[in-house]
This record gives structure tokens, C-alpha cells and sequence, in this order.
């Protein structure tokens, strides 16, 4: 008999064990499966659905939040204006609300994001197409658009039947009259008879104006109308007209499937992507980054089918050198529209800070404001 109460006893004792185990694993906290979320704030100056420069910013973070899933999250401000107290509202109130990357994507938010990297030394700010940087928290990124503009102008070069081709223009500004001139050269290297005729609007993006501006180079008898504004307005106007156009930022063939032949287009994911993995590394440098289309950044829309065949050959050998980074836009003899030598034979504009020292037009181009 106490043999028998023995066992039952170390019975119990090993059930009392066991449900002890038991219930200690049945209270124990679960696992948290999530892991820290980076909040990047966004500036654009208008709105993300202009069907131009904005929708082509945001296009490249979609293409941020796909790559990164749950690990990001994205605070957008549309329409905030290029006026510094704008700007440092709008970033200030991001990072109140958690952002640690803050970035701006319009040239005139420079200054305002210069002094907000010195008051948040440990928020990262990134700002496109300006020229200011740190050593520590504030780079700044752009692209060779002059590289597409090249290839869009051989496109409008081969398309006119008047010679007279038309461009609605943002701003006197460097960055504009680059993309004045590569577009002129690609034209002109099939086509040494065009003239280019340019209206500067002093906006980078109003429908009313650029429809304008459009407007009036049609009247001018220009048959190819392209763009530096933001918005789809010119494309649309050369449809009615009967004429040819060609976009910028984004591929608007939908938009006005008459008239629409290419586009030079960004691709902004090529740079953000691997940027922001390197912010939540804790190993992003700043750097004045410059893309290209040898490493993908910058592109050109499908030629559509109202391109023939034989132009869509000619273009798709000068990007191939360009794939291949042989391929310099800016090469001499090039006089400016007042006889000046601006470039010698023999010679080419490479470097960076060479071709942004650009402040002239092209022989052959009539610029008014």
C-alpha cells in the first residue's frame, strides 16, 4: 500500500510539473514580429496628380514604398510653395510627427532645408536639383536631363516638316537653357536647317500659361512643341493643332495619343532607393549626386507609333553610346545666338560644373519671355 500511494504521489508530483509548464508558456508575452518603421517626409510644389513633375516625383516613391514594404512610411505635403517659412512649417510638422528623412523636391526649398539640417542634426534631409550640401546630414540629387533632351531633340529634328520647332520654358535659369540647348543639338545633328523658338513662362508649372506659351509657338508656325514646365497643358494643344509633341517628366501618351512622341523621363527610385537603405543603415555620406542614363536615373518614354521606324533606330543607337557613357552632348565648334564661340572645335563640355556654367542659347534659337 505505501508503495502504491509512492507512485501516485510522484505521479501527481510530474501532472503538477507538466500543467506548471504549461501554464507558464500559455501566459509568456508573444514575440513582437514588428520591426522599426522609418518615416520619410515629402515636399512637392504642386500636386502629385498634375500628369507632369510632381506625379513623376511621386511616382519614384511608390516605387519607395513598394521596395520597402512596412518599413517605411511616407508623410506627403503637396502644394507647399517655394517661400522658406513654407518650407520649414511643413518639414518642422513632419518631423514633430516622426520623420527622420525629410526631403524636398523643388529647387527653391534650398535655403530652407540648408538651415534645417543645422537645427535637426539627427533628421537626414535630401533635396533635388539645388547645389548645397553638409558633411553630415544634407546631400543634394539631379540627373543629366540634357542626356534625353539630346535624344528627344533627334526625334523632333526628323518629325518637322517646318523646321520651326517650339519650346514653353520655365525660367532664364541654368538648368533650363541646358535642356534649351541639348534638345536644339540632338535636333540639329539630323537636321541642320531647324530653328527652335523659345517662350519663357517664369513659372515651372501653369497650365494657363504654358497653354499659352503653346499656343503662340503654334501660331509662330513650330510643328514639334516640347517643354521644362510641369504640366501636360502644350502636349494637348499641339493634339488640337494637329501637331507633334514631346513631354517631359512622365510618359503622356494616354494623354494625348495624337501628338505625343517621347518624353525624357526620370526614373527617381534609381537614386532613392539604395539612399534610404543606406540612411537606416547608419551609413548614408552626403554627396551632390548626379545620374545618368548609364546608370539608369534618367530615360526616354517609348517612342510611339507615330515615330517611324527608321527615326526609332537613329535614337536607339545614340542611347546605346550613351548606355555605354560615350556619348558627350555639348560638343565643339558651338557658337551662342549672339556669334560668340562658346564652345571650340576640338572640344566638349564633360564635367559636371563645366556644364552648369551654361548661362547661353544656341545659335539657331530665338529666346523671349
Amino acid at each position: 500500500m505505501k508503495k502504491f500511494f509512492a507512485v501516485l504521489l510522484i505521479l501527481m508530483l510530474a501532472l503538477t510539473a507538466l500543467s506548471g509548464c504549461g501554464a507558464k508558456d500559455n501566459s509568456a508575452p508573444s514575440e513582437d514580429p514588428t520591426t522599426d518603421v522609418t518615416t520619410i517626409g515629402v515636399i512637392f510644389i504642386g500636386p502629385v496628380t498634375d500628369g507632369g513633375y510632381n506625379q513623376a516625383q511621386n511616382e519614384g516613391f511608390q516605387k519607395v514604398e513598394e521596395h520597402f514594404g512596412d518599413a517605411v512610411k511616407l508623410l506627403r505635403q503637396e502644394s507647399v510653395p517655394e517661400d522658406k517659412q513654407s518650407v520649414k512649417s511643413t518639414a518642422i510638422n513632419m518631423i514633430d510627427n516622426g520623420a527622420s528623412i525629410i526631403i524636398g523636391t523643388s529647387f527653391g526649398y534650398m535655403d530652407a532645408l540648408e538651415e534645417l539640417a543645422l537645427e535637426y542634426p539627427d533628421v537626414t534631409f535630401l533635396h533635388f536639383s539645388g547645389y548645397k550640401m553638409n558633411d553630415t546630414n544634407f546631400g543634394n540629387y539631379f540627373g543629366a536631363m540634357e542626356e534625353a533632351r539630346y535624344l528627344a531633340g533627334i526625334v523632333a529634328g526628323k518629325m518637322t516638316e517646318t523646321n520651326k520647332l517650339g519650346y514653353i520654358a520655365a525660367y532664364e535659369y541654368t538648368e533650363v537653357k541646358i535642356g534649351i540647348n541639348s534638345f536644339f543639338l540632338g535636333a540639329r545633328s539630323v537636321n541642320p536647317d531647324v530653328t527652335m523658338n523659345v517662350v519663357y513662362i517664369n513659372s515651372w508649372g501653369d497650365a494657363a500659361l504654358e497653354k499659352a506659351a503653346a499656343e503662340s509657338l503654334l501660331a509662330q508656325g513650330c510643328d514639334v512643341l516640347t517643354q521644362h514646365a510641369d504640366t501636360s497643358a502644350a502636349q494637348v494643344e499641339a493634339e488640337k493643332a494637329g501637331k507633334f509633341a514631346i513631354g517631359y517628366n512622365l510618359d503622356n501618351s494616354k494623354i494625348a495619343p495624337k501628338s505625343f512622341l517621347t518624353s525624357p523621363i526620370w526614373h527617381h527610385e534609381v537614386y532613392l532607393i539604395p539612399t534610404i537603405e543606406k540612411i537606416i543603415a547608419g551609413q548614408y555620406v552626403p554627396e551632390s549626386y548626379y545620374g545618368t542614363i548609364k546608370d539608369g536615373y534618367i530615360g526616354l518614354a517609348p517612342l510611339t507609333d507615330l515615330v517611324p521606324d527608321d527615326v526609332k533606330t537613329e535614337v536607339n543607337a545614340a542611347y546605346d553610346k550613351m548606355k555605354e557613357g560615350d556619348f558627350p552632348v555639348f560638343v565643339g565648334p558651338l557658337k551662342d545666338n549672339t556669334g560668340k564661340e562658346v564652345v571650340p572645335a576640338g572640344s566638349a563640355l564633360t564635367a559636371h560644373d563645366d556644364i552648369w556654367s551654361i548661362e547661353w542659347v544656341l545659335d539657331g534659337i530665338t529666346a523671349v519671355e
